[in-house]
């Protein structure tokens, strides 16, 4: 399903699960698209959960938004919940959609009304926090440029995204060298494999640059302030994660009022696929009791 924002750009969204179902927004990682890994139908259906999920701008069948910026997202999930009259909502952010739903949370206060927050960034500028240890050396590459030479990662990342478009496989095969051992376990699912490998190349189908303004808009300003989110937020981590360690995910709990947060032991990045019904779970049932082994920030976990 196509929507038009008051700007004219087209966003595409797609709505699984239970019809009559809790509203939640599932923001994908980088690069991703709409129909990135999420359970079934009828996972959803059980679980009372109504899913959506749109192409960030420059993805799939999204209209590219040249400039844009973390906080950018809030108006485009507004649109579309607009157009589903959709008045509340709960959002869930996996990688880089996890600054997404953190914006969408401190930016959309009266609409949305629980975040989860899984294997995310912390801020390009976050203090007390060494922001690449523990990254692969892909990650710290890739990042590091966009900060130092936006020129060479738009070249870096359109060569990438032009090899990830005649053969998907070889961005999962890139990557396969460089993940830790959990997520190898993950991404050996055939399943896992098949909408990984869709994802990519629905993302990439029409150009490079949902990913290079991605890139861009994480390494930048955000946007917005964690500290202005009041709503119930979940974070979670695998303490194994070398796409994105968890000491930013720890970083983000002191500074979200009232986060709760829960780094598992012996998962990693795509652990966070694996985790995706509980959470769901949790943002459609405002009342249910907190999942076992989450913390409040306070108490964070220490691995």
């Amino acid at each position: 399903m196509d929507v038009a924002t008051p700007g004219g750009r087209q966003l595409r969204y797609e709505v699984t699960g239970d019809p009559d179902g809790a509203p939640v927004f599932l923001l994908h990682g980088t690069p991703g698209s709409r129909i990135g890994p999420r359970p079934r139908a009828a996972v959803l259906y059980r679980r009372g959960v109504r899913l959506i999920s749109y192409d960030r701008p420059g993805y799939g069948g999204s209209d590219r938004d040249a400039g844009r910026t973390v906080a950018s997202c809030a108006a485009d999930i507004a649109t579309i919940a607009d157009e589903m009259r959709l008045d509340k909502f709960a959002v869930v952010g996996r990688s880089g959609g996890g600054p997404h739903a953190m914006a969408a949370a401190a930016l959309l206060p009266h609409r949305v009304t629980r975040a989860a927050v899984l294997v995310s960034l912390a801020p390009y500028d976050a203090d007390d926090i060494e922001w690449y240890a523990g990254m692969n050396d892909a990650n710290v590459r890739e990042f590091a440029t966009a900060r130092s030479d936006e020129l060479k990662l738009i070249e870096s990342l359109r060569l990438q995204a032009d090899r990830t478009r005649r053969s998907p496989a070889s961005l999962l095969e890139a990557l396969r060298g460089q993940i830790s051992a959990p997520d190898r376990r993950v991404v050996q699912d055939v399943t896992i494999e098949r909408l990984l490998l869709e994802t990519y190349a629905e993302a990439l189908r029409t150009g490079p640059y949902g990913w290079i303004d991605d890139t861009l808009a994480l390494r930048r300003d955000w946007g917005f302030s964690l500290e202005s989110i009041r709503q119930r937020v979940r974070l979670w981590h695998g303490a194994n994660d070398n796409v994105v360690p968890a000491s930013h995910t720890r970083w983000l709990a002191e500074r979200i009022p009232g986060a709760e947060i829960e780094v598992q032991m012996d998962m990693a990045h795509f652990g966070a696929m694996e985790v995706l019904p509980s959470i769901l779970s949790w943002l459609a049932a405002p009342d249910e009791p907190e999942l076992v082994g989450a913390r409040p920030a306070s108490q964070r976990l220490a691995v």
